[in-house]
């Protein structure tokens, strides 16, 4: 099936890609823009995940301050180059990050910064209510790890259902981040205030 400049243009301006990509993609698609959007989102997603180990030492630190003044995020977003972090698209993802946080509350960046304890302890929670819920013991551990899960997807920013589309988490948004620039791209490091915490 030939695939028209038309077609290319809207897929191009729905995914930011190139023009060969977006041609190769209806061509595999056969014309179907949204089958076109999902090759290019895997092809896209492969891409970032060769270049996760690629090392991150420019970037930026974003602030937001919510409106009233009364609650303020700062998140340090790193990537490869000083070249990618002055683009828009980059300053963007920082500031929609720096919103998240805001607006989610996360505890974390990834699950590996939880401390140990505080898995347990929250287990151990799970557990009880469990137990209290008068569920039998030989699933109990299933149901508290199950609950862990909600936990992760609360507490943790990468896990975390993107706020500007849920069905996406934060971990999506930066893998999109990492095909669409061509870079690693990580986040460092946040702190939340809020006013009388």
């Amino acid at each position: 099936m030939a695939v028209t400049a038309e077609q290319v243009k809207e897929l191009r301006a729905k995914t930011g890609a190139g023009i060969m990509d977006c041609k190769k993609a209806l061509a595999e698609a056969n014309g179907d823009v949204d089958k076109a959007i999902e090759i290019l989102r895997k092809k896209g997603m492969a891409t970032a995940q060769k270049k996760v180990g690629r090392e991150t030492k420019e970037g930026l630190v974003e602030a937001y301050i919510h409106p009233g003044s009364r609650l303020g995020v700062l998140v340090e977003i790193n990537c490869e180059t000083d070249f990618v972090a002055r683009t828009d698209d980059f300053k963007q993802l920082a500031k929609n990050i720096a919103m998240q946080i805001a607006a989610a509350n996360p505890l974390v960046v990834r699950r590996e910064d939880l401390s140990p304890e505080v898995v347990e302890h929250e287990l151990e929670i799970y557990r009880t209510q469990a137990r209290n819920e008068g569920k039998p013991d030989h699933i109990v551990e299933r149901i508290a790890e199950g609950r862990l899960q909600k936990f992760y997807q609360e507490a943790v920013l990468l896990e975390q259902p993107y706020i500007r589309e849920t069905d996406k988490t934060v971990k999506d948004i930066l893998n999109e981040a990492i095909a669409k620039l061509g870079e690693n791209i990580v986040i460092r490091r946040f702190v939340r205030f809020q006013l009388g915490e």
